[in-house]
């Protein structure tokens, strides 16, 4: 009776380690699975962390800050910065009558401008209104996601330290050709901006169509490199923008 009982102890035994051995391997990998997601850090999105850019002409253009008497901020990359080189003449003819302030640098992007606006790029004055056009410079290190992400980020710091002024939000300019694989994420995250539109305080306009031909090309003499706009480019950028420009701050041209 006794070897009986040991018998069916045993029979019971091997069957509870087949059983356990067959779903272990399975519950393990669940288990690695699940720790391996709570376990690793979710990817940063360095589109919104604010980097250092651009000292010396920050530096200059904090300066100007001090000095108030500014309506209307110009802030983004090269496309912005350059109307005071290709643009010079279209700047002088639209922008400084309206007490403008040009606040672009070539190379920025939406980490750069976040981190000169937290440090005095805002101060010292009280615009009117804000015209934006920033993330090209992002393409190729940020998804489409993280540079509307990034771009939301910069309209917020605007807005809270101007809660007043209005942004004029431009959609990305189209670069390189139509089937490119920068076109497509500067189409991707105008999608995205666009919705920042909120019907009093944040204008989203998208003047990109006014630079491209019938077959979505870039003409030459409007950017003969595909990205930055000629004279005739800044002609093209400020006739599309300026009654909107008037009407933002409540002037009439």
């Amino acid at each position: 009776m006794k070897r009986l009982k040991h018998l069916l102890a045993l029979a019971t035994l091997s069957v509870g380690l087949l059983v356990c051995g067959s779903l272990a391997p399975a519950e393990q990998d669940k288990k690695a699975d699940q720790d391996k997601k709570t376990g690793q850090e979710p990817k940063k999105n360095t589109a919104i962390i604010p980097k250092a850019f651009g000292q010396k002409q920050h530096d200059n253009f904090v300066a100007i800050a001090k000095k108030g008497d500014i309506d209307i901020l110009l802030m983004g990359d090269s496309i912005t910065d350059w109307w005071r080189n290709k643009g010079k003449a279209q700047f002088a003819k639209y922008w400084e009558p309206l007490k403008t302030a040009n606040f672009g640098i070539a190379g920025d992007t939406t980490q750069g401008v976040l981190w000169r606006m937290d440090n005095g790029e805002l101060d010292g004055y009280t615009p009117k209104l804000m015209m934006l056009m920033i993330g090209t410079n992002n393409i190729g290190r940020n998804t489409p996601e993280e540079i509307a992400e990034g771009v939301k980020a910069v309209v917020g710091r605007f807005r809270a330290k101007h809660a007043e002024a209005k942004v004029l939000l431009l959609g990305v300019f189209p670069r390189s050709t139509a089937k490119s694989p920068q076109r497509t994420a500067v189409n991707n995250i105008n999608k995205i901006i666009s919705t920042y539109d909120d019907g009093k305080f944040i204008k989203y306009m998208d003047i990109g169509d006014k630079f491209l031909d019938k077959e979505g090309a870039i003409p030459k003499d409007v950017m003969n490199d595909g990205l930055h706009p000629t004279a005739k480019g800044y002609e093209i950028w400020a006739e599309a923008v300026m009654p909107t420009v008037y009407e933002m701050i409540g002037k009439k041209k």
